[in-house]
């Protein structure tokens, strides 16, 4: 196993971007913002701006705690299996690797397929709830967040220290919840930013496919290691 270092922490942002962009996330932020602020939409969402940072933060620290517990786990458990680091890396890049055929439509394996969705009430949160709405987000939707946040999660049990699956995991978060932040507000001033990445968001379930599938491939064949040690050298993640 090895320490934390730049590439995971790239892969682990770079992760949390695509499942923003993913069909059940992005196409659904304004319906999340009117849930959170109690507004209404038209050609955009009608609420103060100053509600919506505030809802939308409550809400990334609850998605983003469960998200973190998970890489606990994930490192905890390669922990476990440190002395057979090379069969955990072969494992997870095969897993990987079957996950983003499934993101590029080559796979079609149904219990990758089911989704369970959040039905939420239309009346305003407040900070509370939407940081419950936050972490039962991070529980409730699959696959579309499930197959990238599984990739990264097993790049975390790749790692030698419960650490490293909390810094990943942080990581990861912030790649959601950035975005997440920015459009919700853009949604305040016009939906049109959102009609435009809806129209091109099949292509991009297809890149972010064979992104996977090129993260899962250097883990399986080691050089993700070799790249890994290689950046190392430049900036070094303790």
């Amino acid at each position: 196993m090895r320490k934390i270092d730049n590439l995971s922490i790239l892969v682990a942002f770079t992760a949390g971007l695509l499942s923003f962009l993913s069909p059940c996330v992005f196409p659904l932020l304004p319906a999340y913002i009117a849930t959170l602020t109690g507004s209404t939409v038209s050609d955009k969402v009608n609420v103060n701006k100053k509600l919506v940072f505030t809802r939308s933060i409550s809400f990334i620290l609850g998605f983003s705690i469960i998200f973190v517990l998970l890489g606990v786990s994930a490192s905890f458990i390669g922990q476990m299996f440190m002395e057979n680091r090379n069969i955990v890396e072969k494992i997870s890049g095969l897993l990987i690797i079957i996950f983003g055929l499934q993101m590029v439509g080559l796979l079609q394996l149904k219990f990758l397929m089911r989704e369970k969705r959040i039905h939420m009430q239309s009346k305003r949160a407040g900070a509370g709830p939407s940081f419950l709405i936050g972490m039962a987000f991070a529980f409730g939707w699959s696959p579309c967040v499930g197959v990238v946040l599984s990739s990264i999660l097993l790049l975390a049990a790749s790692h030698e220290t419960v650490s490293s699956g909390v810094i990943l995991l942080s990581v990861y978060s912030l790649g959601l919840g950035i975005p997440f932040l920015m459009v919700s507000i853009l949604v305040t001033y016009s939906l049109k930013v959102v009609r435009n990445i809806n129209s091109i968001l099949p292509k991009l379930s297809v890149v972010n496919g064979w992104i996977l599938i090129g993260l899962g491939l250097l883990l399986f064949t080691g050089q993700f290691q070799r790249i890994s040690a290689w950046l190392a050298t430049f900036t070094y993640f303790g």
